[in-house]
Parts: structure tokens; sequence; C-alpha cells
């Protein structure tokens, strides 16, 4: 079972800062190499830079919660939620198909819990 883990090459998981500008402040942001791998592609599925996802998501999160944690760690789930959602089919496979296109609701309908925020509608109905 092991060799599934250990035979990643080294190199996706070192760490790799990047400083990205939001909204006029630069910050730095440290995340290993297959994290980042993983937001370009999502970045790429709507047109966009890893810089504009990052701002976005940092924008949505804040109107959503009111402040942002530890946004790295944010992040690194974020890649992981979305291979996790690739590999259970709610997002398709196919990069060409923006994930803007999609429905949110349909995405995160009965996922386990956990996945989402209890006060998500997905919870409140």
């Amino acid at each position: 079972m092991c060799q599934v883990f250990i035979s990643a090459d080294p190199q996706s998981y070192e760490s790799r800062t990047r400083s990205v500008r939001l909204h006029g402040v630069v910050t730095s942001i440290r995340l290993e190499n297959l994290h980042w791998e993983v937001l370009e592609e999502i970045a790429a599925r709507d047109g966009l830079s890893v810089t504009q996802l990052i701002t976005r998501l940092y924008d949505e999160l804040v109107q959503a919660r009111g402040a942002v944690g530890n946004f790295a760690s944010f992040l690194r789930v974020s890649a992981l939620r979305y291979m996790a959602l690739v590999a259970q089919h709610r997002i398709p496979a196919d990069p060409t198909i923006p994930l803007r296109t999609l429905n949110p609701d349909t995405v995160l309908n009965g996922l386990p819990p956990g996945w989402t925020h209890p006060l998500h509608p997905l919870h409140l109905s």
C-alpha cells in the first residue's frame, strides 16, 4: 500500500513560496509544488491565472466567513477537495469544462458530513 504514496516524485512535496498581491498588499504563500499544480489546473479551467484564482477565493472566503484564518491551509484543502470531487465524478475530469459552468449545489449535494459547512444551504433544507 505504501508504495502508492512513497513513489511520488520528491519534487511534488517540496515547498515553494509565491508572492501574491491581494488588493494592493503583497503576501507570501508557501505550498507544496503539487498543490500549486492543482491550483494552476483549477485556474486554467476558468481562464484565470493562479493569482486571480487566489484573489477570488480569498474575496469569496472573506465574504462568506467574514475572516480568513490559515489561508495557505485553505488553499491546500481546496486543491485536495478539487481532486476528490473529480475522482468522485462530481466535477468533470475534462479540464476544458469551466468550473463556473457547474451548479455548486449539484456538485456538493450528498457529500459526507464535514465536507460542507453546517450553515451551507444544503444543511439548512
